[in-house]
């Protein structure tokens, strides 16, 4: 039985790897490119919550005729951004039950979660489009849920992102690549831990214009030891994983201090450029968002 299975998975490697892009996305052939069609959904659904926030208000003036908008008022700014969110949330989740379970490349519901595109994108699009005729007494709860599933998000997030990082450096420094890979390693690492130094640098600079700024100090501050303290853990004789480890993983704590910073309420005091802090971008809508 082992064999067979064997011969089988080896099999459909060798079919993926024959097969274009669009017939296995015609066909459903790849679960392994489904993971990149699904990232490509939840980009296409940031985008649309940044429309709906920062455009909308020009753009999307038919939304005065659903009832769950009263005038658009209800569907367009930060609550557009919770109705597409909830979409997009309802979307994954009905995806996520229909496929739970699954143990076995080629069981049915497997095929369901690599394949059936066209269906999918079409229950996509009408679960995008269901929170927009909700009343806002539902999307004002979700915002309040949703909080929650942010933080659960941001833990998914970082085993996924320690997890890359280690599987990276391992591959870096197997005996097949030791030799190959050092001085890449190295210009990597490096480039990591300069922008890590001037993110750090220019979080003091912009957030930090009066000594009053406890709070800010003590985050960024709290960062770069975070940053201290996995270098030396990761130099350590005992454990000898690198630099290229805590330079990526620094990249990472630097940017989720930055962001959760600069989400600080406009025409605070330890904002140097207050006035500009009000306007939203694409960072702002994918935290909003996830």
């Amino acid at each position: 039985m082992e064999t067979s299975s064997g011969g089988s998975s080896d099999e459909g490697r060798r079919i993926f790897k024959v097969d274009t892009w669009c017939s296995q996305f015609r066909n459903g052939s790849n679960p392994w490119m489904a993971r990149y069609i699904y990232a490509l959904m939840f980009l296409i659904a940031n985008l649309l919550a940044w429309a709906v926030r920062d455009y909308g208000r020009g753009a999307l003036t038919e939304m005065e005729r659903l009832k769950g908008c009263h005038g658009a008022r209800d569907c367009l700014g930060a609550e557009g951004v919770l109705r597409v969110s909830l979409g997009c949330f309802i979307f994954y989740f009905t995806m996520f039950l229909s496929t739970t379970g699954t143990s076995k490349m080629r069981e049915r519901r497997s095929t369901w979660h690599s394949g059936w595109w066209s269906a999918k994108i079409i229950l996509w699009i009408a679960f995008t489009i269901i929170p927009f005729v909700l009343p806002a007494t539902v999307i004002r709860l979700y915002g309040d849920v949703a909080h929650f599933g942010a933080g659960v998000f941001l833990l998914i997030q970082l085993v996924s992102v320690i997890s890359f990082i280690t599987w990276l450096n391992d591959c870096c420094q197997s005996d097949k690549a030791a030799d190959r890979c050092q001085i890449h390693i190295m210009l990597l690492a490096t480039m990591a831990y300069v922008i890590c130094l001037v993110g750090i640098i220019s979080m003091y600079i912009w957030y930090v214009p009066q000594p009053t700024c406890l709070l800010n100090i003590f985050f960024i501050t709290w960062t770069l030891v975070l940053l201290q303290l996995m270098t030396s853990v990761s130099l350590h004789p005992k454990v000898n994983a690198g630099i290229l480890t805590p330079g990526l993983m620094g990249l990472y704590i630097v940017f989720i201090c930055w962001c959760a910073i600069r989400s600080e309420p406009g025409g605070g005091k330890c904002i140097r450029n207050a006035e500009t802090s009000t306007k939203t971008d694409w960072l702002t809508i994918i935290f909003q968002q996830s």
